[in-house]
């Protein structure tokens, strides 16, 4: 094992070894590592940029889009860290949400987070990943870091320097039987954006924009120029870059970018039909969103036609339901639409084999670099699909350690437990239900209000009918009794979070100071209590207070012959929703009960 030419007898190197390195710290790459992490992996989360949130942070600004359909939303560890910025962000601002992700990484037991580090030489054993190489910017040293699994969520797949099979560009319509492919494969891709946010201000008196000389001019004749108008969106049609290499002319692209938004926002400032008068530029983004580049291929291939067809695999891992979205690769100068959308079922599942690699064993793969084709990719590409798909490779890392064994094997022998894994971290597997611990199962189950078995329908949130939840007014109460005393080691809560709502940051600036506010029927305070034996008096065990999380997993440390949980306070309104209330270890290794498809 070589770290090819750097030096790595230099003192001023550092080695370091973990059992987990995630490359890549937008939202796939930080759901994956905080997973990896509670699964007990010791975890190294690097990212090329000083924050983290990749397009969703503060330099790019898009929206966290996902599944369509009321309920469809993804959970998990993205619905943790959005309840989160509301409980801590109600005013959605931008630097503050940077901040949010940053806790989530820095309060994660288990998780070294490494910031201004890119990842530039990788060392191999043989076919296998063995250590990554970095120069860290502000601390001007090379990190060296060993792992025995290694999770690319770079979205430019940096980790491609193992050799590892990858895909590139647009494959033609008869390689996989795609009908929205164009006819023959090229290396063409979707382009970048820079991003704009707009204010409204009305002022007496208009200040037009003076833009520098290197700016774009817009003619009335473009085909674009009839949206130059201050609609309140974030301007993601101003791309660029998908006719050319998006890596190899990554400044050029970002040049051209940066020349086309500002003669973008001119054209509708100095517009002589005072369109812009009242408005202001509120942001411009300097770091280009980038929609795609490489992709790894696996040993499954997500097709246009799976995603279509619903892609009922058996070895889920986690779901789709964006359309496939499809921008020209001539992006702002295209003379049609500026995308394309075509339909997709909303939920479609996303099989496991999508998510490592088929040719480095112990590599694995999330966010928009899957096993996909461009037109399946066209879809998974958006970040709430991609922190899903991170939130599964992340889990499957800490199996691999766990078994002592790579993607291919966890995929295999383990599928069962990955799967039930996922389930217990809130990430909905569609059509399968997750099975109650059997602590859990042995208990009679009441309730101070309503029928207590929606609790265990293994169904964790609204599907179209809106029901599988629990209602409770304040002060309402669950219990579970056995008919002698049992270790109790672990309680789960899930709650309902208002899954309609997409929780997502702001693509302009509000008007007002609009804050957003946690869900209503979200439990915020509760007392979990305990009876040592029947008849005898309830002890408090836990008094829990401004909860702001939908899946709450509390250790618990005693013995009882009964647990109650009081729900004293909702956030608000007359009414505490709960999807499921457990004692007790899962059996990880049961297979989950089968489902119908959900249909939205």
């Amino acid at each position: 094992m070589t770290f090819d030419t750097i030096a790595v007898n230099d003192p001023g190197n550092e080695h370091l070894a973990y059992d987990v390195c995630v490359v890549g710290g937008g939202m796939a790459g930080l759901c994956a590592a905080i997973a990896a992490a509670r699964g007990g992996a010791r975890t190294a989360l690097v990212q090329d940029r000083a924050v983290l949130g990749g397009n969703a942070s503060s330099e790019v600004r898009m929206w966290i889009c996902g599944a369509h359909g009321r309920y469809n939303k993804e959970a998990g560890i993205l619905e943790e860290i959005q309840l989160a910025n509301l409980y801590r962000n109600p005013g959605l601002n931008y630097p503050l949400w940077d901040s949010i992700l940053y806790d989530q990484a820095r309060s994660c037991p288990g998780l070294d987070l490494f910031l201004s580090t890119t990842i530039c030489r990788v060392a191999m054993d043989g076919p296998r990943l063995a250590a990554v190489t970095g120069w860290h910017l502000t601390r001007q040293r090379w990190l060296h870091l060993a792992a025995s699994q290694f999770i690319d969520c770079s979205g430019d797949s940096v980790l491609r320097l193992s050799g590892a099979t990858m895909r590139r560009g647009r494959e033609g319509r008869d390689d996989f039987a795609e009908p929205l492919a164009p006819a023959t494969a090229d290396r063409r891709t979707m382009g970048n954006s820079i991003l704009l946010q707009l204010r409204h201000n009305d002022l007496a008196d208009h200040r037009p924009f003076r833009a520098p000389a290197w700016a774009r001019t817009i003619p009335a004749d473009h085909p674009r120029y009839g949206a130059l108008v201050p609609t309140g969106h974030n301007f993601w049609w101003c791309e660029l870059g998908g006719e050319q290499d998006s890596v190899a002319d990554a400044d050029r692209i970002r040049d051209d970018l940066m020349a086309l938004a500002l003669g973008v926002w001119a054209t509708i400032k100095n517009h002589p039909d005072g369109r812009g008068r009242a408005w202001e530029l509120d942001w411009i983004g300097s770091l280009p969103g980038k929609r795609e580049s490489f992709r790894y291929q696996g040993p499954h291939l997500l097709t246009e036609s799976e995603v279509a067809s619903g892609c009922h695999c058996p070895d889920r891992i986690a779901y789709g339901g964006w359309t496939m979205d499809d921008h020209p690769p001539g992006g702002f100068d295209h003379p049609g639409e500026p995308t394309q959308f075509h339909p997709a079922p909303s939920p479609y599942g996303i099989p496991m084999g999508v998510l490592y690699s088929s040719s480095v064993p112990n590599l694995w793969c999330a966010g928009r670099n899957i096993s996909a084709t461009h037109m399946a990719m066209s879809s998974t590409r958006v970040m709430g699909t991609c922190a899903l798909l991170g939130q599964a490779a992340g889990t499957g890392a800490a199996l691999a350690l766990r078994h002592r064994c790579d993607p291919a094997t966890v995929h295999q022998d383990h599928l069962p437990e990955i799967q039930n894994r996922l389930m217990d971290a809130d990430s909905w597997l569609p059509g399968l239900a997750k099975a109650p611990p059997p602590l859990t199962a042995a208990a009679s189950i009441s309730a101070s209000h309503g029928d207590p078995a929606v609790l265990g329908d293994g169904i964790e949130r609204p599907l179209a009918d809106g029901s599988h939840a629990l209602h409770l007014p304040p002060g309402g109460w669950v219990e579970l009794r056995w008919p002698q005393a049992v270790a109790l080691e672990r309680l789960r809560i899930v709650a309902d979070s208002d899954l309609h709502r997409t929780k997502r940051m702001p693509c302009l600036r509000p008007e007002d100071r609009h804050h957003e506010a946690m869900p209503a029927a979200l439990w915020r305070q509760a007392v979990v209590e305990i009876q040592s034996q029947a008849e005898a008096p309830w002890q408090t065990l836990i008094s829990l207070d401004d909860n702001h999380q939908r899946c709450l997993i509390l250790p618990l440390t005693a013995s009882a012959t009964a647990l109650r949980v009081r729900f004293t306070a909702p956030w608000s309104g007359d009414e505490i929703r709960l999807h499921a209330l457990e004692v007790g270890q899962p059996d990880w290794c049961q297979a989950p009960r089968q489902l119908a498809w959900p249909e939205e």
